[in-house]
């Protein structure tokens, strides 16, 4: 079965995982370069790229909520 690999001139800088070469494209992981497109095929490989994008994304809203609830202690305040 054929993937199609995101082509390097598509893959916006916010596609990457954290300004790695590592691109989510459907269900696979490609490694994008300027060279080209590889499928990422190694299951363990993948699934530790699955388990940084989970981490990075439970960040990225423990970061959303923090600086919610500091802006709504701001107002409370003034």
């Amino acid at each position: 079965m054929s993937h199609p690999a995101p082509s390097w001139a598509s893959v916006r800088r916010s596609e990457r995982l954290a300004g790695t070469p590592a691109v989510r494209h459907g269900a696979y992981w490609w490694l994008v370069s300027a060279s080209g497109s590889v499928l990422a095929a190694d299951p363990v490989f993948t699934g530790e790229l699955d388990r940084f994008a989970a981490a990075l994304a439970a960040a990225d809203r423990a970061v959303t909520e923090i600086r919610t609830h500091g802006k709504a202690a701001r107002k409370a305040r003034s």
